[in-house]
């Protein structure tokens, strides 16, 4: 297949998934595509937002939309790595013979809903978190790959904190992005009503297989960025950085540590699918900018002055990219 046809076929399934997901979720269109954005480019998402939103009912139409395996994980204080990854159990032949045989845990899925992951202790937050950043388990001496599109969204729920394990910042930083999820409105709300009281619920048919997921990020990989589009996402992730020469003044006064080289990363490959989505084959600052929030907002640590303020990320990376030029032609 062309370049060219591999970009056609891009666009025209980026546009039926849509149209499926459409049927079912209602509103929260930045996060459906800030999801598909993640699962096209690799990585894995992070979901803030109060209970009841619909988000576990994304990550499973997602996964019937996608044709691919669904597990939900509900974390709790007692949750152990091997409630996740599985464990060795004894089996029995006909012989009477007795032998270890690895059980599944219910990470073994391509799409995994990892709900309210601060509610369980950091030893099992880090089983899970291995897992999405090698794709492969390890029990008892022996590593077991996971297949292959592997995809978690995690979520936390921001009001209630009481008895929670916040992740560490260098945890946050696996997520490929962190998801603010709002409250629908009034029109929204009609919408959820209407679709979810009466006698038939909205149901979506497969639209991908396995395989053309795969084939989707290859294609957005090879979209080229040019040189000054990339510097401008350097320069942006350095803006962060209160240390740096290129530091915006809020960043100074209000950041403690700027974002790791990982968000650069994200801008990146971010900017690529989203430069697809939009029609367009080449990267611009543009895009860039569109995912800049939901790439950085976790990877930057603020200070205790900020926190007095109530001064968040958001606020802090609005004005950088305000003021960050783009490159000249």
């Amino acid at each position: 297949m062309s370049t060219e046809e591999q970009i056609q076929s891009f666009r025209q399934n980026y546009a039926a998934l849509r149209e499926e997901i459409g049927k079912v979720i209602v509103g929260h269109d930045a996060i459906v595509e800030g999801t598909l954005i993640a699962v096209l480019a690799g990585g894995h998402v992070l979901l803030e937002g109060v209970p009841g939103l619909g988000k576990t009912l994304l990550v499973r139409t997602l996964s019937e939309v996608l044709d691919l395996s669904f597990n939900r994980i509900q974390f709790t204080p007692d949750l152990m790595p091997g409630d996740i990854i599985g464990t060795n159990i004894v089996r029995e032949d006909e012989s009477g013979r007795k032998a270890f045989e690895f059980q599944h845990g219910p990470i073994f899925a391509n799409m995994v809903l990892a709900d309210e992951i601060n509610r369980a202790t950091p030893k099992t937050q880090s089983a899970l978190l291995e897992a999405m950043q090698e794709n492969s388990v390890s029990a008892a001496g022996r590593t077991h790959a996971l297949d292959q599109p592997f995809f978690v969204l995690a979520t936390q729920n921001p009001i209630e904190m009481e008895g929670t394990y916040p992740l560490p910042e260098a945890q946050m930083d696996r997520f490929f992005f962190k998801l603010k999820l709002d409250f629908p409105d009034v029109e929204q709300l009609h919408l959820i009503v209407d679709r979810t009281t009466g006698q038939k619920e909205p149901a979506v048919r497969r639209v991908l297989q396995q395989g053309e997921i795969l084939e989707m990020r290859e294609t957005a990989r090879a979209i080229p960025v040019a040189r000054p589009v990339q510097d401008y996402a350097i320069r942006v992730t350095l803006a962060t950085h209160p240390e740096s020469s290129q530091a915006h003044e809020m960043s100074k006064k209000y950041v403690r540590f700027g974002s790791s080289p990982r968000g650069t990363q994200a801008l990146i490959l971010g900017a690529k699918v989203h430069a697809l989505m939009n029609d367009r084959v080449y990267v611009s600052c543009e895009d860039v900018r569109a995912v800049a929030l939901p790439a950085l907002r976790h990877r930057i640590l603020l200070n205790f002055e900020a926190e007095a303020g109530r001064i968040d990320t958001d606020t802090i990376l609005d004005r950088v990219l305000e003021w960050v030029p783009e490159p000249k032609e």
